[in-house]
């Protein structure tokens, strides 16, 4: 194999290994919107731990679904639990164990092995296979885009007309396997990326937020500097996303630029931008910017899911500490670029 080769192979995975950290190493804390009380029950995060109940910031009390048919059902012995007041979002998951998202990423990823190419119609059947299926997975919450999916799906809609308009981070976790897969072929991987969303987050606010990372994922995987690539995208005021100063907030606590510049709540007009700050302010260290992520709460697992895999892209396995490698209970599949 050649220097350019092992390159390009130490950069796939680690797009894929920073993935699954991010959003392992915020699991436990995601969704904790006071950060007092986050310090107060996990103290700081910097390695995987396990969730524990009560979440204090928890609203499943207020989420709900009911399932019009078998075909819908896909919260199976989780049901009990929605409704309920301080209920931890992945109560059953381990230390180091990844969220539905990421789950779901690894069905993606051996659809792609093993027809040699994205097909969204067999990416679909194990999809469905998988959600309807009970014992597949113990994590409680199942977030809003599988349940409308689930909801279409039950009342007869083919399963490409599912997706229900959409603006959640989690949406492009699903991306990166694809563009990873692609990254020889920048125009199909942006065009399979963007279907592959479509099919369970569509809507211009998710093209718009992916299309960004697509496009600076790719240009990563090819051995362009982080740092390079945010401050051209700056420059080239392409996507209305590097609208915000982000070179003038650097000089600000993290806190303060996350939580009051940018909400950390999960919508892409906002965790897209903190996503892109962080990658800036850290763009030379992957676990400072993870800690970081994690310990600003909110959708942490999302925004640590994309940070991931972009400072696995531009640093490869080798910028990981060896602790959260080697602790990581399901890393995904090593995936080739075509």
């Amino acid at each position: 194999m050649s220097i350019i080769e092992n390159d390009r192979l130490t950069k796939s995975r680690g797009a894929l290994y920073g993935l699954c950290i991010g959003d392992a190493l915020a699991m436990p804390v995601h969704w904790y919107y006071d950060r007092n009380a986050l310090l107060r029950d996990y103290g700081k995060v910097k390695d995987f731990l396990p969730p524990r109940n009560p979440h204090p910031d928890s609203v499943l009390w207020r989420s709900s679904y009911q399932a019009i048919n078998e075909k819908g059902e896909i919260l199976h012995n989780q049901a009990k639990y929605y409704g309920k007041k301080n209920i931890h979002y992945h109560q059953f998951l381990k230390a180091g164990e990844n969220t539905l998202n990421v789950k779901i990423c690894r069905l993606l990823i051996n659809s792609i092995i093993e027809n040699g190419s994205y097909r969204s119609d067999d990416f679909l059947d194990r999809y469905i296979a998988f959600m309807t299926t009970p014992g597949n997975h113990e994590d409680t919450y199942i977030e809003e885009c599988h349940r409308n999916f689930f909801t279409n799906y039950a009342r007869g809609l083919p399963p490409e007309k599912c997706g229900v308009e959409e603006k959640h981070i989690g949406g492009l976790v699903g991306i990166v396997p694809i563009v990873v897969f692609y990254q020889n072929q920048p125009e199909k991987a942006m065009s399979a990326a963007l279907s592959h969303l479509a099919l369970t987050h569509p809507g211009e606010k998710m093209k718009t937020s992916a299309s960004l990372i697509i496009d600076m994922l790719l240009k990563i995987l090819i051995g362009t500097p982080l740092r390079r690539v945010i401050e051209d995208e700056i420059s080239a005021q392409k996507n209305p996303l590097m609208g915000h100063p982000y070179v003038k907030l650097l000089d600000n606590p993290d806190d303060m630029v996350i939580g009051r510049r940018f909400s950390t709540a999960c919508y892409v007009e906002d965790s897209v931008p903190a996503v892109i700050y962080l990658c800036l302010k850290y763009h030379d260290d992957p676990e400072k910017a993870l800690i970081a992520n994690t310990n600003l709460g909110g959708d942490n697992a999302g925004r640590g899911a994309v940070i991931g895999s972009i400072m696995g892209a531009a640093h490869g396995m080798e910028g990981f500490p060896k602790r959260w490698v080697e602790n990581l209970l399901e890393p995904l599949p090593d995936l080739l670029p075509l």
